[in-house]
C-alpha cells in the first residue's frame, strides 16, 4: 500500500535504541519510513502491527555488511514507495578491547558494518538522490571519533572516517541539492550504555556540563532539524551533541 503522504526515510539499525528514537521520531512527523536490523525486535513488531501506521512503515532483516542484502533492501524501498528523500546511517557495531590483542574477525566486523556498509548505503542511495536531485543524508558517528578512547581503536577509526565521508561526499553532491552531515553524539540512556556499572555512569554524569547522560530523542532531534527542507544550507557537519562533555 502506498501512502502519498509524507517523505520517505530511510534509518539503518532502527530496531533498538538510537536508531529506534529516529524512527519514531519520523513516525511521529507522518513520514513514512523504512528500517532494516540484522534482528526482529519487539518495537520492530509494534510498529509493523500499528493499523495507524499502514502503507508507512517498513522492516527487513539486514546484514548491512552484506552489499547484496543492502541494495535488495534499497530496492524494496523503491519499490513500495517510488523514492528515498533521507537517508540515515545509525547502524553500528563496537568491539571493545586493546588493539593489540584485537582479533582479525573482530577488527573485519566492526569496519565491514560501520564504514563499508554506510559507504555502500550512501553510494546506492546516493545515486537514486542524484536522479531527483534532492536528498539529505545523515551519518551518526560519535565523539569517540573525536577523542580518543582506549579500548576502542577500531570503533573510533571507523567513526572518525564516517565524519571524513561526510565532509568529502557534501562536496561531491551539494550541487545536486543533497546535503550530507554528521551527529556525534556522547553517552546515551541506550542497551550501549547498559555495559557500564552504576559508579562509571555517574563519573561520565559528573564530567558532563548537562549533568545528565543523553536520551535517543535529543538526538532525533537534530537529525529531524539537519534534514528538514528549509536547512538546505547546512551540509558538510559534524554536530556534536555530548551535553558538554568534549567542550
Amino acid at each position: 500500500m502506498t501512502d502519498p503522504s509524507g517523505r520517505v526515510v530511510v534509518v539503518t539499525g532502527g530496531s533498538r535504541g538510537l536508531g529506534a528514537g529516529i524512527v519514531q521520531s519520523y513516525l511521529d512527523s507522518g513520514d513514512r519510513v523504512a528500517t532494516c536490523a540484522r534482528t526482529r525486535t519487539d518495537q520492530v513488531d509494534k510498529w509493523a502491527n500499528d493499523p495507524a501506521l499502514e502503507g508507512r512503515f517498513l522492516f527487513r532483516e539486514v546484514d548491512l555488511a552484506n552489499r547484496e542484502q543492502s541494495t535488495d533492501f534499497v530496492k524494496d524501498v523503491i519499490g513500495a514507495w517510488d523514492v528515498i528523500d533521507i537517508l540515515v546511517n545509525n547502524a553500528g557495531v563496537a568491539r571493545d578491547g586493546i588493539l593489540s590483542l584485537a582479533s582479525d574477525d573482530d577488527i573485519d566486523i566492526v569496519i565491514d558494518l560501520n564504514l563499508k556498509g554506510t559507504l555502500h548505503m550512501c553510494r546506492v542511495v546516493g545515486r537514486r538522490m542524484l536522479s531527483r536531485g534532492s536528498g539529505s543524508i545523515v551519518n551518526i558517528s560519535s565523539i569517540v571519533g573525536l577523542s580518543g578512547y582506549r579500548g576502542l581503536a577500531v570503533y573510533s577509526s571507523t567513526k572518525a572516517a564516517m565524519d571524513g565521508m561526510t565532509r568529502a561526499l557534501a562536496r561531491e553532491l551539494g550541487s545536486r541539492g543533497i546535503t550530507v552531515n554528521s551527529v556525534a553524539p556522547g553517552y546515551l540512556r541506550t542497551e550501549m550504555s547498559h555495559g557500564l556499572d552504576e559508579g562509571q555512569l555517574q563519573q561520565i554524569i559528573r564530567r558532563t556540563p548537562a549533568g545528565r547522560l543523553g536520551e535517543p530523542s535529543d538526538i532525533a532531534r537534530i537529525v529531524q532539524f539537519l534534514t528538514a527542507p528549509e536547512n538546505d544550507y547546512i551540509t558538510g557537519q559534524v554536530i556534536v551533541a555530548d551535553g558538554g562533555l568534549t567542550a
